[in-house]
């Protein structure tokens, strides 16, 4: 009995120190966010645009050290940059919407690094690429509490346009929507979360975090509302273990959060009830033999 509490004990030390305590708000404060949008992304077909998001921002990240401002004004500008001029391109061309962003965000990326290769500076830019969930100083924790708050308070007040508009555009534009208002509506809420998420876990694996919660929560529910729900909770196990599991191994918090977030769609993708692998091959079993039993007969 006592080595069992022992093993709990040094299981949940992390949660004893400040700074792991707070790296696990912030894991969940943002995880949060992102699996809220991450539903709507999957719904709309956006995957490509939080990628390109999430590389488009470096640029506007070392503009703003440079100009002396929050690094999240110049990352939401190169952003917004980024995405808006690609829609303005794929309205004057005939070029594929998913070429345009792929040139888009590829050259902002291209910027970006150039930028951090020629800027001499104190500043780890290698953190945009990798991420420092554990070392998120205070006042940019105040400015993910702020943004966070914003957007899932405009998600929450714009629920029902957000979800006519996601499911059908077509019909939201016939109703009397303004398309076009929520469509750079939901550019500016996914750029914001991108800007939150590039702390967790960086360039690299923010687009996960914007895909991997909502396609998990589609494989087991299509009511939006339900949707956030299961997306929000696989990303707060995932949040939870991530750090916890990054503490006792000695390993980069947000990979381990994205590989649980992998493995928990892998789950679903395989036992989701009536949508899983298993149940889908079952209910083909099942029918085969029915199909032989009645021939017997």
């Amino acid at each position: 009995m006592s080595s069992l509490s022992e093993t709990l004990a040094l299981f949940f030390l992390p949660l004893t120190l400040d700074f792991m305590r707070q790296a696990l708000w912030m894991g969940l404060l943002v995880g949060t966010v992102c699996a809220v949008l991450s539903c709507l992304i999957v719904l709309k077909g956006w995957s490509l645009v939080g990628d390109a998001a999430s590389h488009a921002v470096v640029p506007g990240i070392v503009l703003a050290w440079l100009a002396g401002i929050p690094m999240v004004i110049g990352a939401l500008g190169s952003a917004l940059c980024c995405l808006l001029g690609a829609g303005m391109i794929e309205r004057h061309c005939r070029i594929r919407p998913d070429a345009v962003l792929g040139i888009a965000f590829t050259g902002f990326l291209a910027l970006g690094m150039v930028l951090v290769a020629m800027v001499p500076s104190d500043v780890h830019f290698m953190h945009i690429l990798l991420g420092n969930l554990l070392g998120i100083e205070a006042s940019t924790r105040y400015q993910l509490i702020v943004t966070g708050i914003v957007v899932l308070s405009v998600v929450a007040l714009k629920f029902s346009d957000l979800r006519l508009y996601c499911f059908d555009p077509q019909h939201a534009q016939v109703v009397g929507l303004d398309t076009q208002r929520l469509q750079l509506l939901l550019t500016v809420l996914l750029t914001l979360a991108t800007v939150m998420a590039l702390q967790a876990v960086g360039v690299v694996l923010v687009v996960a975090m914007l895909v991997t919660p909502g396609c998990t929560a589609f494989l087991l529910t299509r009511r939006l509302a339900a949707m956030m729900m299961v997306a929000s909770a696989s990303t707060w196990l995932s949040v939870f273990a991530g750090v916890m599991v990054s503490f006792h191994v000695d390993v980069e918090t947000g990979g381990v959060i994205v590989l649980i977030q992998a493995f928990l769609f892998l789950l679903a993708f395989l036992l989701a009830p009536g949508r899983g692998v298993v149940f889908q091959k079952r209910r083909l079993w099942h029918a085969i033999r029915a199909d032989r039993a009645a021939a017997r007969e």
